[in-house]
């Protein structure tokens, strides 16, 4: 008797996301993998090493890129900054458009969020993303999309 196998939609991967998403991560999950954050790294391991595996896309905004870059400079550390810049340039960088900083504006009232915090919103509804990938609790009134916290 022949096994049933799922098909790769059903396949549910890190977080109940299925195979072939798109997510749009926040900047913590990035700064916690690539500073070797050992209290929270782990949380965000897995969703790394699925797309690693190509069985689901990671977007961020250039909000992100900004966010995750300045630390390094602020150190001085400027080839430390080129080393991360590498590593996110890795994955589809979201552009601020005019549309997503309308939306992001609406955002900002309807879930009393920071700006940086809206456009990220903003820029996962925007890509159709099936989910925002964060570690900000400042997103638990989020309607519309999934928010993954990484637990």
């Amino acid at each position: 008797m022949a096994s049933k196998r799922k098909s790769n939609s059903a396949i549910t991967l890190w977080g109940g996301l299925n195979v072939g998403a798109t997510v749009l991560v926040d900047t913590a999950p990035f700064i916690y993998l690539l500073e070797g954050n050992s209290k929270f790294s782990q949380r965000f391991l897995g969703l790394f090493e699925h797309a690693a595996r190509g069985e689901l896309s990671i977007a961020l905004s250039t909000i992100t890129l900004a966010e995750v870059l300045t630390g390094p400079l602020q150190a001085k550390q400027a080839t430390l900054a080129k080393r991360y810049e590498k590593a996110l340039l890795q994955y589809q960088v979201v552009a601020v458009s005019a549309a997503i900083a309308t939306l992001a504006a609406q955002l900002r009232l309807q879930y009393r969020l920071k700006l940086p915090d809206a456009i990220q919103l903003a820029t996962a509804l925007d890509i159709s993303a099936a989910a925002l990938v964060t570690h900000d609790r400042d997103f638990s009134r989020v309607k519309g999309i999934p928010v993954l916290l990484g637990e």
